[in-house]
Protein backbone atom coordinates (compact mmCIF):
# COMPACT_ATOMS: atom_id res chain seq x y z
CA UNK A 1 0.00 0.00 0.00
CA UNK A 2 1.27 3.34 -0.88
CA UNK A 3 1.63 5.75 1.96
CA UNK A 4 -0.17 8.96 1.51
CA UNK A 5 2.01 11.91 2.24
CA UNK A 6 0.16 14.62 4.06
CA UNK A 7 0.99 18.07 3.00
CA UNK A 8 1.86 20.34 5.86
CA UNK A 9 -0.86 22.77 6.66
CA UNK A 10 0.24 26.22 5.68
CA UNK A 11 -0.19 28.71 8.47
CA UNK A 12 -1.80 31.92 7.47
CA UNK A 13 0.58 34.79 7.91
CA UNK A 14 -0.50 36.90 10.84
CA UNK A 15 2.57 39.09 11.13
CA UNK A 16 1.54 41.27 8.22
CA UNK A 17 -1.90 41.95 9.69
CA UNK A 18 -0.39 42.73 13.07
CA UNK A 19 2.05 45.18 11.52
CA UNK A 20 -0.74 46.89 9.64
CA UNK A 21 -2.78 47.23 12.80
CA UNK A 22 0.17 48.67 14.71
CA UNK A 23 0.89 51.11 11.89
CA UNK A 24 -2.73 52.18 11.79
CA UNK A 25 -2.80 52.75 15.55
CA UNK A 26 0.46 54.69 15.42
CA UNK A 27 -0.84 56.80 12.54
CA UNK A 28 -3.95 57.71 14.51
CA UNK A 29 -1.97 58.49 17.67
CA UNK A 30 0.60 60.60 15.80
CA UNK A 31 -2.16 62.35 13.87
CA UNK A 32 -3.86 63.30 17.14
CA UNK A 33 -0.55 64.56 18.52
CA UNK A 34 0.05 66.64 15.38
CA UNK A 35 -3.37 68.24 15.74
CA UNK A 36 -2.70 68.89 19.43
CA UNK A 37 0.60 70.62 18.57
CA UNK A 38 -0.84 72.70 15.71
CA UNK A 39 -4.04 73.67 17.52
CA UNK A 40 -2.44 76.38 19.77
CA UNK A 41 -0.80 78.04 16.74
CA UNK A 42 -4.11 78.05 14.86
CA UNK A 43 -5.90 79.57 17.85
CA UNK A 44 -3.21 82.26 18.21
CA UNK A 45 -3.74 83.17 14.55
CA UNK A 46 -7.54 83.37 14.92
CA UNK A 47 -7.30 85.40 18.12
CA UNK A 48 -4.87 87.82 16.47
CA UNK A 49 -7.74 88.78 14.13
CA UNK A 50 -10.33 89.36 16.88
CA UNK A 51 -11.11 92.14 19.30
CA UNK A 52 -9.63 92.30 22.78
CA UNK A 53 -12.96 91.58 24.45
CA UNK A 54 -13.51 88.46 22.34
CA UNK A 55 -10.20 87.02 23.56
CA UNK A 56 -10.58 87.77 27.27
CA UNK A 57 -14.05 86.22 27.52
CA UNK A 58 -15.39 82.72 26.99
CA UNK A 59 -15.42 83.36 23.21
CA UNK A 60 -11.63 83.02 23.00
CA UNK A 61 -11.88 79.58 21.42
CA UNK A 62 -14.47 80.56 18.83
CA UNK A 63 -13.76 81.46 15.22
CA UNK A 64 -13.83 85.17 14.28
CA UNK A 65 -17.29 86.47 13.47
CA UNK A 66 -18.56 89.69 11.91
CA UNK A 67 -18.74 91.27 15.36
CA UNK A 68 -15.29 90.18 16.57
CA UNK A 69 -13.19 90.32 13.39
CA UNK A 70 -10.86 93.34 13.18
CA UNK A 71 -8.53 92.28 10.36
CA UNK A 72 -4.96 93.56 10.57
CA UNK A 73 -5.71 96.18 13.21
CA UNK A 74 -3.89 94.25 15.93
CA UNK A 75 -0.85 93.74 13.70
CA UNK A 76 -0.64 97.46 12.87
CA UNK A 77 -1.03 98.44 16.53
CA UNK A 78 1.62 95.98 17.69
CA UNK A 79 4.13 97.10 15.06
CA UNK A 80 3.62 100.83 15.55
CA UNK A 81 2.97 101.27 19.27
CA UNK A 82 5.54 98.79 20.55
CA UNK A 83 8.27 99.65 18.01
CA UNK A 84 8.19 96.03 16.92
CA UNK A 85 10.30 96.61 13.81
CA UNK A 86 13.29 97.68 15.93
CA UNK A 87 12.91 94.55 18.05
CA UNK A 88 12.67 92.47 14.90
CA UNK A 89 15.90 94.03 13.61
CA UNK A 90 17.76 93.36 16.87
CA UNK A 91 16.59 89.75 16.94
CA UNK A 92 17.57 89.32 13.30
CA UNK A 93 21.07 90.74 13.85
CA UNK A 94 21.63 88.61 16.97
CA UNK A 95 20.35 85.42 15.35
CA UNK A 96 22.22 85.74 12.05
CA UNK A 97 25.54 86.80 13.61
CA UNK A 98 25.35 84.14 16.33
CA UNK A 99 24.44 81.27 13.98
CA UNK A 100 27.10 82.22 11.41
CA UNK A 101 29.75 82.46 14.14
CA UNK A 102 28.69 79.14 15.67
CA UNK A 103 28.77 77.31 12.32
CA UNK A 104 32.14 78.74 11.31
CA UNK A 105 34.03 78.36 14.59
CA UNK A 106 32.49 75.05 15.67
CA UNK A 107 33.00 73.35 12.31
CA UNK A 108 36.66 74.38 12.37
CA UNK A 109 36.97 73.19 15.95
CA UNK A 110 35.37 69.84 15.09
CA UNK A 111 37.73 69.46 12.12
CA UNK A 112 40.72 70.04 14.38
CA UNK A 113 39.41 67.61 17.01
CA UNK A 114 38.78 64.91 14.40
CA UNK A 115 42.02 65.20 12.45
CA UNK A 116 44.46 66.01 15.27
CA UNK A 117 44.36 63.07 17.63
CA UNK A 118 46.12 64.49 20.67
CA UNK A 119 45.57 65.46 24.28
CA UNK A 120 44.67 69.03 23.40
CA UNK A 121 41.96 67.98 20.95
CA UNK A 122 40.52 65.50 23.45
CA UNK A 123 40.50 68.19 26.13
CA UNK A 124 38.70 70.61 23.81
CA UNK A 125 36.09 68.00 22.95
CA UNK A 126 35.58 67.17 26.62
CA UNK A 127 35.11 70.84 27.51
CA UNK A 128 32.55 71.26 24.72
CA UNK A 129 30.61 68.26 25.96
CA UNK A 130 30.83 69.51 29.54
CA UNK A 131 29.31 72.85 28.52
CA UNK A 132 26.15 71.01 27.45
CA UNK A 133 25.44 69.73 30.97
CA UNK A 134 26.23 72.89 32.95
CA UNK A 135 22.96 74.58 34.05
CA UNK A 136 22.62 78.14 32.79
CA UNK A 137 21.55 79.31 36.24
CA UNK A 138 25.04 78.57 37.60
CA UNK A 139 26.69 81.21 35.39
CA UNK A 140 23.98 83.87 35.24
CA UNK A 141 25.52 86.38 37.65
CA UNK A 142 29.08 85.90 36.41
CA UNK A 143 27.92 86.09 32.80
CA UNK A 144 26.12 89.42 33.28
CA UNK A 145 29.13 90.95 35.04
CA UNK A 146 31.58 89.69 32.41
CA UNK A 147 29.39 90.93 29.56
CA UNK A 148 29.30 94.42 31.04
CA UNK A 149 33.05 94.44 31.56
CA UNK A 150 33.90 93.25 28.03
CA UNK A 151 31.23 95.46 26.37
CA UNK A 152 29.25 92.48 25.11
CA UNK A 153 25.96 93.99 26.25
CA UNK A 154 24.72 95.07 22.83
CA UNK A 155 23.11 93.20 19.89
CA UNK A 156 26.29 93.35 17.82
CA UNK A 157 28.62 91.67 20.33
CA UNK A 158 26.30 89.28 22.17
CA UNK A 159 26.96 86.71 19.45
CA UNK A 160 30.24 85.89 21.23
CA UNK A 161 28.25 84.77 24.28
CA UNK A 162 25.93 82.68 22.15
CA UNK A 163 28.98 81.07 20.59
CA UNK A 164 30.06 79.82 23.99
CA UNK A 165 26.66 78.37 24.88
CA UNK A 166 25.93 76.91 21.45
CA UNK A 167 29.35 75.35 20.84
CA UNK A 168 28.60 72.12 22.70
CA UNK A 169 25.79 70.86 20.46
CA UNK A 170 27.40 72.14 17.27
CA UNK A 171 30.80 70.56 17.96
CA UNK A 172 29.12 67.30 18.91
CA UNK A 173 27.20 67.13 15.63
CA UNK A 174 30.10 68.22 13.43
CA UNK A 175 32.54 65.85 15.10
CA UNK A 176 30.24 62.86 14.69
CA UNK A 177 29.85 63.55 10.97
CA UNK A 178 33.53 64.28 10.30
CA UNK A 179 34.59 60.94 11.76
CA UNK A 180 32.90 59.27 8.78
CA UNK A 181 34.64 61.47 6.22
CA UNK A 182 37.58 59.75 4.46
CA UNK A 183 40.91 61.46 5.05
CA UNK A 184 42.06 60.55 1.53
CA UNK A 185 39.92 63.36 0.07
CA UNK A 186 41.75 65.96 2.13
CA UNK A 187 45.11 64.38 1.38
CA UNK A 188 44.39 64.54 -2.35
CA UNK A 189 43.56 68.24 -2.03
CA UNK A 190 46.78 68.79 -0.12
CA UNK A 191 48.79 67.07 -2.88
CA UNK A 192 47.11 69.41 -5.39
CA UNK A 193 48.57 72.35 -3.48
CA UNK A 194 45.71 73.42 -1.22
CA UNK A 195 46.55 74.95 2.15
CA UNK A 196 44.51 74.08 5.27
CA UNK A 197 42.02 76.93 4.79
CA UNK A 198 41.42 75.97 1.16
CA UNK A 199 40.93 72.34 2.15
CA UNK A 200 38.39 73.32 4.78
CA UNK A 201 36.33 75.74 2.70
CA UNK A 202 36.57 73.95 -0.67
CA UNK A 203 36.50 70.30 0.42
CA UNK A 204 35.19 69.91 3.96
CA UNK A 205 32.41 72.54 3.98
CA UNK A 206 30.57 71.21 0.89
CA UNK A 207 30.52 67.73 2.43
CA UNK A 208 29.22 69.20 5.72
CA UNK A 209 26.20 70.80 4.04
CA UNK A 210 23.47 68.56 5.59
CA UNK A 211 24.93 68.89 9.07
CA UNK A 212 25.51 72.62 8.56
CA UNK A 213 21.86 73.19 7.67
CA UNK A 214 20.42 71.03 10.46
CA UNK A 215 22.69 72.67 13.04
CA UNK A 216 21.81 76.11 11.70
CA UNK A 217 18.08 75.40 12.10
CA UNK A 218 18.46 74.13 15.66
CA UNK A 219 20.65 77.07 16.68
CA UNK A 220 18.34 79.57 14.93
CA UNK A 221 15.28 78.30 16.79
CA UNK A 222 17.18 78.59 20.08
CA UNK A 223 18.65 82.08 19.56
CA UNK A 224 15.55 83.57 17.93
CA UNK A 225 13.24 82.49 20.77
CA UNK A 226 15.68 83.06 23.62
CA UNK A 227 14.41 85.42 26.31
CA UNK A 228 16.58 84.90 29.38
CA UNK A 229 20.07 85.60 27.98
CA UNK A 230 19.24 88.90 26.22
CA UNK A 231 17.32 90.05 29.29
CA UNK A 232 20.36 89.44 31.50
CA UNK A 233 22.96 90.91 29.17
CA UNK A 234 21.34 93.66 27.07
CA UNK A 235 20.20 97.08 28.22
CA UNK A 236 16.44 96.56 28.18
CA UNK A 237 15.78 100.30 27.90
CA UNK A 238 17.77 100.56 24.66
CA UNK A 239 17.73 97.10 23.08
CA UNK A 240 14.72 94.80 23.09
CA UNK A 241 14.57 91.56 21.19
CA UNK A 242 11.23 90.15 20.06
CA UNK A 243 10.66 87.93 23.16
CA UNK A 244 11.49 90.95 25.35
CA UNK A 245 9.17 93.26 23.41
CA UNK A 246 6.26 90.85 23.68
CA UNK A 247 6.49 91.05 27.46
CA UNK A 248 5.83 94.80 27.31
CA UNK A 249 2.26 94.15 26.22
CA UNK A 250 1.72 93.51 29.92
CA UNK A 251 0.64 96.93 31.15
CA UNK A 252 0.04 98.40 34.58
CA UNK A 253 -2.06 96.67 37.21
CA UNK A 254 -1.49 93.32 35.49
CA UNK A 255 -3.46 94.26 32.36
CA UNK A 256 -2.37 92.37 29.26
CA UNK A 257 -3.16 93.47 25.71
CA UNK A 258 -3.85 90.00 24.41
CA UNK A 259 -4.91 90.82 20.83
CA UNK A 260 -1.74 92.76 19.82
CA UNK A 261 0.35 90.20 21.68
CA UNK A 262 -1.17 87.38 19.62
CA UNK A 263 -0.45 89.32 16.43
CA UNK A 264 3.21 89.87 17.35
CA UNK A 265 3.57 86.21 18.35
CA UNK A 266 2.39 85.21 14.86
CA UNK A 267 4.94 87.57 13.29
CA UNK A 268 7.61 86.07 15.56
CA UNK A 269 7.02 82.39 14.74
CA UNK A 270 6.48 82.93 11.00
CA UNK A 271 10.20 83.26 10.00
CA UNK A 272 11.16 80.13 11.92
CA UNK A 273 8.32 78.13 10.37
CA UNK A 274 9.32 79.26 6.87
CA UNK A 275 12.97 78.39 7.51
CA UNK A 276 12.00 74.98 8.88
CA UNK A 277 9.74 74.17 5.92
CA UNK A 278 12.43 75.13 3.42
CA UNK A 279 15.22 73.14 5.07
CA UNK A 280 13.29 70.28 6.69
CA UNK A 281 14.70 67.64 4.31
CA UNK A 282 18.19 68.24 5.68
CA UNK A 283 17.27 68.05 9.38
CA UNK A 284 16.94 64.29 9.81
CA UNK A 285 19.96 63.55 7.61
CA UNK A 286 22.14 66.00 9.47
CA UNK A 287 21.08 64.98 12.96
CA UNK A 288 21.42 61.26 12.26
CA UNK A 289 24.80 61.74 10.59
CA UNK A 290 26.12 63.81 13.47
CA UNK A 291 24.84 61.52 16.19
CA UNK A 292 25.36 58.03 14.76
CA UNK A 293 28.19 57.98 12.25
CA UNK A 294 31.72 57.49 13.49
Amino acid sequence: MEKTIKKPVEEKPTVGKTDRRINAILSVVLGVLCVAWIYPIVMIFFNSLKTERAITTSRAFELPTAGTFVGLKNYIYGIQEMDFLSSFWYSLVITVSSVVLILLCCSMCAWFITRVNGKLSKLMYGLCMFSMVVPFQMVMFTLAKTADTLKLNNPYNICIIYLGFGAGLAVFMFTGFMKSMPVEIEEAAMIDGCNPLQIFFRVVCPILKPTMISTAILETMWVWNDYLLPTLVLDIKTYRTIPMAIQYFRGSYGKVEMAPMMACIMITILPVIILYLICQKYIIDGVVAGAVKG
